[in-house]
């Protein structure tokens, strides 16, 4: 006789461990899936190492059914978030679960009781754990593997949370290039050599000698160009420490462009390797014992990248410096050995990143989205 959804808040190390597990065990049998690398697992949801979690409680949920564990989810708060969007929002995230709606249900409102504890009043999510991480359910685009840091889940996630009453709070794309189109784009080269040359605009790579000032740069940027898009949360020093951090690892630094007006920071692009096709062949997720011959041996035959994060402050956002982005992106890319690139996220009403990807005639389109309680 099956026994009744059980929840339980992660107290143990043992707990935690089967929470950070658990999505080998969902996903197991999805060619597609890319596990990830569990050092990494680790240190993410690791509440007293991560910054995120040191301003923002959290707390963590396993579902067992007949003494197995099958599903997880995170009950978390964004204080930033709340001040800077005036509202009192909460968040689930983390959330993986077997293709049983009685376990969504019992995670989601286990989750929605502790955020209404908080003084909540609506609920937001996947946020793993914030905006400026991993984002929402993959909707569409289940037959291709995931580039670095974008979700990837079961196709009845989506369906689930529909039933259960939660809506679409907003759609984000991601868009598939390859070197095959470079050919068409001679009139956005033409556009942006002249940017280059009237606009006293500069575009250069990151210094990574000068790695730590580079990174106020990249803030100064980040707190502008993003500051109106749904959903922005500031980053903290700490937290943009964090991140950055992890990214100096694998940063291709002539793929991560700034650029610069008559001498101030005006944008910044950032694309990252995708470590995905790398991690794709360590199925433990351990860099140890043997993973670490995998991943050194591997890493030199990626062939594409994930644009990550292209952003220009709003007062230079008419000098078309997304279009010298993209074109500049690509022909390095190309330059560089990768011959496939992923855009993403974009957010479906972001307009300015929406019509010149969509002229590029991508590959495909892939679609995340982010579910709210109504």
């Amino acid at each position: 006789m099956q026994q009744p959804v059980e929840i339980r808040p992660v107290k143990s190390r043992h707990d935690f461990k089967t929470f950070v597990k658990l999505p080998w065990k969902i996903n197991a049998g999805d060619p597609c899936w890319v596990p990830p690398l569990l050092m990494d697992r680790y240190k993410v949801l690791n509440r007293e190492k991560n910054p995120f979690f040191r301003h923002n409680p959290a707390e963590f949920y396993l579902a067992f059914r007949n003494g197995e564990p099958v599903g997880r989810i995170a009950a978390i708060t964004n204080r930033l978030h709340n001040e800077y969007h005036k509202d009192k929002a909460g968040f689930f995230g983390f959330l993986e679960a077997v293709e049983d709606p009685e376990v969504f249900a019992a995670l989601l409102k286990t989750v929605e009781k502790w955020l209404k504890e908080r003084g909540c009043d609506k609920m937001l999510g996947p946020m793993n754990p914030s905006t400026n991480d991993e984002v929402g359910f993959l909707i569409e685009g289940f037959t291709t593997p995931p580039y670095l840091m974008m979700p990837h889940n079961p196709p009845y996630y989506d369906r689930v949370m529909r039933e259960l009453g939660y809506t679409k709070a907003k759609d984000l794309y991601a868009y598939l290039l390859n070197k095959d189109i470079l050919p068409p784009l001679t009139k956005l080269e033409r556009v942006s050599q002249a940017i280059l040359k009237r606009k006293k605009v500069t575009l250069r790579p990151l210094n990574m000698k000068n790695f730590k000032d580079e990174l106020e740069f990249v803030r100064t940027v980040y707190n502008d160009a993003w500051s109106r898009n749904w959903g922005f949360v500031p980053m903290t020093p700490e937290e943009f420490d964090f991140v950055a951090n992890d990214f100096k690892q694998i940063i291709d630094p002539e793929l991560a462009l700034v650029a610069e007006y008559e001498g101030e920071p005006a944008g910044f692009a950032l694309s990252l390797p995708n470590y995905n096709e790398v991690f794709a062949k360590i199925p433990s997720g351990r860099l140890f014992p043997t993973g670490i011959f995998t991943f050194l041996t591997q890493k030199k035959k990626i062939h594409s990248i994930r644009v990550i994060t292209l952003g220009v402050r709003q007062k230079y956002q008419h000098l078309g410096l997304s279009g010298l982005f993209i074109m500049e992106t690509i022909q390095r890319g190309i330059r560089r050995g990768y011959d496939t690139a992923e855009l993403s996220w974009i957010l479906e009403d972001n307009d300015l990143m929406n019509r010149p990807l969509i002229r590029l005639k991508p590959n495909s389109t892939k679609n995340t989205g982010s579910i709210k309680r109504p």
